[in-house]
């Protein structure tokens, strides 16, 4: 992705910002000339900043303005460790409300939809998020927050939401349970807005077909914004993000080198307004591609996109020495008909050696139709990733459902 002069501007502005502040950028900048920035190359020189670099911040080191400025502070939704503490000011917050407005307005909503929005509120930046946006579009926003599906659906058919703001899991689980009600044809929805987790293409076909709604992916992280910096279009080719506000680098996780538009490799993320907490080169961990712009989307929008998030450099686990990424089962699991979106895995080391189980659901009944199953998943998992692993087929329903994010993959290795 090019460095263009604007965007390059806005970034030596936050680079003296931040290093006046004095907080953990003014050491990682330390010996660089802000001023001889001269462009893409120079800029690249600079050091990447970690998610350990926010942690040793806590609380406010991160803030690049007086206490005074701050109106809000969130945190990450990471369960160990030292908390991430990002604080905003009301430019930080107003922006947020403008780039999430943005999402809508590509996924197609209005200020004549309704929207129910299903995740946290509190530190996690997802459910306030939705909200801002909502409310800047002028659509009425139904703040639900997590859980009490019984009220989360009573409140769909009463008020007659139109747009579903969740997680995947949380998508599927109220599929789910209006399927088992018969309810379908009492409720109103037409789009879903999925966010915080990443999901494959047979899970997105059952939450799709089973509400019958168009989805529509939104990326983002508390440490940026929050959910809301890019969006897929109708298209589907990719998700759109606002190159006024963030600039975004792919490298390689292993050695740091950029990498070209078009290559997989880690997001790297540089902000361009935001006040309460710069950040520069600023290392997601998730695992996407920039899509080359001699590839336009055919919706003609001139935000530039990024490929569906594969996964994280951090979600990756090594069974027999291999690498095996969530996104990599979801693929295998595609080529399966009978098989569901809905999988379990579990890693243990036994009698001195690695075992891993895959469990899938299905809607074949037992017997020799969900062996013949199990055989074909054993030999695609041989096939493409090149490991042995046993199998197991279960009845639909049967493996645990969320309200917030699934966990699916269970290394019990080192318990």
């Amino acid at each position: 992705m090019e460095l263009s002069q604007t965007q390059l501007e806005k970034i030596k502005k936050q680079l003296r910002r931040v290093k006046a502040a004095g907080s953990f950028y003014a050491q990682k900048l330390e010996g660089f000339d802000i001023e001889a920035i001269g462009g893409k190359e120079d800029f690249e020189q600079l050091p990447f900043s970690e998610k350990a670099d926010l942690r040793d911040a806590y609380p406010l080191g991160l803030s690049a303005v007086t206490d005074s400025e701050i109106v809000r502070i969130h945190s990450s939704s990471g369960t160990t460790g030292t908390p991430v503490i990002i604080p905003y000011t009301q430019k930080d917050v107003d922006d947020w409300a403008i780039l999430f407005k943005r999402c809508y307005e590509i996924a197609g909503i209005t200020r004549e939809d309704r929207i129910q929005i299903t995740p946290g509120y509190g530190l996690w930046t997802a459910g306030i998020g939705f909200q801002l946006g909502a409310e800047l579009l002028g659509a009425m926003a139904v703040p639900m927050g997590p859980g009490n599906t019984e009220k989360q659906i009573q409140f769909m058919r009463d008020l007659g939401s139109t747009v579903l703001c969740s997680t995947s899991s949380y998508a599927l689980l109220l599929a789910e349970e209006i399927e088992k009600r018969g309810i379908r044809e009492h409720i109103k929805l037409k789009k879903g807005v999925i966010g915080s987790e990443r999901w494959g293409e047979k899970m997105r076909r059952r939450i799709a077909d089973e509400l019958g709604i168009e989805l529509y992916d939104i990326y983002g992280l508390t440490e940026i914004y929050g959910p809301g910096i890019a969006v897929n279009c109708e298209y589907e080719t990719g998700m759109h993000y606002f190159d006024d506000y963030l600039y975004f680098e792919i490298i390689d996780p292993k050695t740091g080198a950029v990498l070209p538009d078009g290559e997989l490799g880690e997001l790297v993320i540089t902000t361009l307004e935001k006040e309460g907490a710069p950040l520069i080169r600023y290392r997601t961990h998730d695992l996407t591609r920039i899509i080359p712009a001699d590839e336009p989307c055919p919706c003609g929008r001139d935000y530039p996109r990024i490929d569906t998030i594969l996964g994280r450099t951090d979600d990756m686990v090594k069974v027999k020495g291999v690498n095996i990424f969530p996104g990599q089962i979801e693929d295998i699991l595609k080529e399966l008909d009978d098989a569901s979106s809905e999988y379990q895995v579990l890693i243990d080391h036994l009698e001195g050696k690695d075992h891993m189980k895959v469990r899938v659901e299905t809607s074949l009944p037992a017997g020799e139709s969900r062996k013949s199953l199990e055989a074909k998943l054993k030999t695609l998992f041989k096939t493409r990733i090149n490991i042995t692993v046993e199998t197991e087929a279960v009845a639909l329903g049967e493996l645990p459902r969320s309200e917030k994010k699934s966990k699916r993959v269970f290394d019990r290795r080192f318990v």
